[in-house]
């Protein structure tokens, strides 16, 4: 079964107000967006702006730009984008953000799988963001702690817990790191390792853990992970090795579970905020939007490779199992 939902809140009222008809003699606007992990991100995105009256390649030009996650790649392509004549930059991930906010641009930005956007210093408050930058978080940082109590749950002899996410500039691992650290001692975990120096450590950092009894991970969101996920999940199910993930498709990769939003209805979420710039408002008034329900994926068939038995409880939770 599959239960699921993101309250847009006060964006879902301010997407309702759609004119009726684009006018046919206005140029083509123009819409960047900076992908940080490819193959998920445009059909819901275009499908929620042709839904509001866009017809794409027609009164809607979008310039993408995909760069699976790769700092460098991702700073170049941020620069290239806003060399162009654009009216809105839709930015998806950390890292897609920290290089736009880099550039210190006026141009409209919409954001989304972006998290601790005050923290970082992207708007000021969720409710007032300021400047021109807006968007969705769909990360809340207290979820660090929800992590590690639901891995817990299934794997409770787990003392030891790899966090999983690109050290490079860019990544918020900051506040997730904080959250678990609060609940690691109530919950008996002797240590917490995380990569260093840059992704090349990720790879070492699960195998590491993986000889060392009573281990586990938390995939914190990253777009480098993201993109690879089914590499980074045979990786972890070789050494077999508990995890927890923070989107639904690395369990349909064969990842153990899963705990976080619907990523579909963030990115349509972030259609209707660029819609409301293109139509004239300003990314000042529209307040950041944070999710308020989460879905719960658990895969059969790896907890039984794994060795595992999901409790009867976790089951209950459960918004899909995939068998």
């Amino acid at each position: 079964m599959r239960r699921r939902a993101f309250i847009l809140g006060t964006g879902a009222a301010l997407a309702a107000a759609v004119p009726g008809r684009l006018r046919s003699q206005q140029a083509p606007r123009r819409v960047g967006a900076l992908i940080g992990a490819s193959g998920v991100s445009v059909p819901p995105f275009e499908d929620e702006l042709t839904r509001l009256g866009w017809k794409i390649g027609q009164t809607l030009k979008i310039e993408y730009r995909f760069s699976g996650g790769d700092t460098a790649l991702t700073r170049a392509q941020a620069r290239e984008l806003l060399a162009l004549d654009l009216d809105v930059l839709f930015v998806q991930t950390n890292t897609a953000m920290a290089a736009v906010h880099t550039e210190r641009t006026s141009i409209p930005i919409v954001f989304a799988m972006v998290s601790d956007p005050v923290g970082m210093r992207y708007v000021e408050s969720f409710a007032h963001p300021g400047r021109n930058v807006t968007g969705f978080t769909p990360f809340e940082p207290s979820l660090g702690g929800k992590w590690l109590s639901v891995l817990k749950e299934i794997a409770p002899q787990i003392e030891h817990i790899g966090l999983i996410y690109n050290p490079e500039p860019g990544n918020n691992a900051g506040a997730f790191r904080k959250a678990i650290d609060e609940f690691a001692t109530q919950l008996r975990i002797a240590s917490i390792e995380n990569p260093a120096g840059d992704s090349a450590d990720i790879e070492r950092l699960i195998t590491d853990l993986g000889t060392k009894p009573d281990s586990g991970l938390i995939f914190l969101p990253d777009s480098l992970t993201s993109d690879r996920r089914e590499e980074m999940v045979a990786l972890v199910n070789r050494n077999r090795l508990p995890a927890i993930y923070p989107l639904r498709y690395f369990c349909t990769a064969g990842g153990l579970i899963s705990y976080g939003v619907d990523l579909s209805l963030v990115l349509r979420g972030a259609a209707t905020y660029v819609d409301r710039i293109l139509r004239g408002a300003k990314p000042s008034e529209l307040p950041v939007q944070a999710p308020t329900q989460f879905e719960l994926v658990l895969n059969q068939k790896t907890a039984r490779l794994l060795g595992l038995q999901f409790p009867p409880t976790l089951l209950a939770r459960a918004d899909e199992v995939i068998e």
